[in-house]
């Protein structure tokens, strides 16, 4: 049967590039990409697209029906940044379609489902620094409470139904495409924007603070390599640990001083400082690299080359 894809919150940050990848695997027929934004034809390389509010589950059942999707990545969502600012909103949103969508696999309509956590669901009272797979969460905002009751809903569903739904807890991640979207760790995408056109940023979060960071290339890659991997080599059924790298953002002011001498960095930190003291400095990612072969192509040195030299020609600097 061939496989047909549908990526909801198709045109943020992830699902910009996870759309393009997909299209390039699979054949822009067989991906459809939706969002709330009203159809344009260069808004999206998918060969489909749907308006789609993923709250309204009978024309996200339909969408589904009609297409004859096999396979869900359900990317949409509200960040842990704009969730403080719309709490039960944020909890509609980020819980509500992800269970949706496991009913409809249950009834058979769907094969597969990606739905991506975060980080946020660890909180306090663990361990800074290399934080396991197997830890107590104790999340401490709206965005890490959705994502680890989230977590759970996955398991259950797997546990009681077999529904194959597949999850990563992502660190900030950082990419020159597309911009970010009120996460928290947003401070790592906007430094190089601003270094590239203005060579100076004020930072929301302070300087000696470690949060764990990937480049989109490596969350993409992983996220493909888990939704590959054969069910039965699959341990973990909440959210896999994925660590990338760990930086704070003088460590980052100074890999772009590497590439922009005259750099300048200020710090003035705001709501979002609690949110990032809440979460782990470093990951200990190891099960999935033992259960499905997570490896990594970028570290600091090689994202901050790559996102300024793209940066310099996407801004024509």
């Amino acid at each position: 049967m061939q496989e047909k894809i549908l990526i909801t919150g198709a045109l943020g940050q992830i699902g910009t590039e996870l759309t393009n990848r997909l299209v390039s695997l699979y054949g822009k027929e067989n991906v459809i990409a939706s969002g709330l934004e009203r159809y344009d034809k260069n808004m999206t390389t998918a060969g489909f697209y749907e308006r789609l509010d993923v709250t309204n589950t009978q024309l996200l059942r339909q969408v589904i029906t009609e297409h004859q999707i096999t396979t869900v990545y359900h990317l949409a969502s509200l960040l842990s940044g704009t969730s403080e600012k719309q709490p039960l909103f944020a909890w509609k949103l980020n819980l509500e379609p992800l269970i949706n969508l496991c009913e409809l696999a249950k009834e058979g309509l769907l094969q597969k489902i990606f739905w991506p956590s975060s980080i946020a669901v660890f909180g306090k009272g663990i361990p800074k620094m290399n934080v396991g797979q197997e830890v107590v969460l104790n999340p401490t905002t709206v965005y890490g409470i959705s994502k680890l009751a989230g977590e759970k809903w996955c398991e259950y569903y797997f546990d009681k139904y077999g529904v194959d739904v597949r999850s990563i807890r992502y660190p900030g991640l950082v990419s020159w495409k597309t911009p970010a979207g009120g996460g928290t760790t947003d401070y790592a995408v906007e430094i190089f924007y601003e270094a590239v056109e203005n060579a100076k940023y004020t930072s929301f979060i302070k300087e000696d603070t470690a949060m764990p960071m990937l480049y989109m290339d490596d969350a993409i890659n992983a996220t493909l390599q888990l939704m590959d991997a054969p069910k039965e080599s699959l341990s973990v059924r909440t959210s896999y640990n994925l660590g990338g790298m760990s930086f704070t953002p003088q460590d980052l002011a100074n890999e772009i001083r590497k590439e922009i001498p005259e750099f300048e960095i200020a710090y003035e930190p705001d709501f979002r400082q609690a949110i990032a003291d809440s979460w782990p400095a470093s990951i200990d990612d190891s099960v999935a690299k033992k259960d499905w072969g997570l490896s990594y192509e970028f570290g600091i040195e090689e994202m901050a080359k790559d996102m300024i030299k793209n940066l310099r020609i996407k801004l024509d600097k």
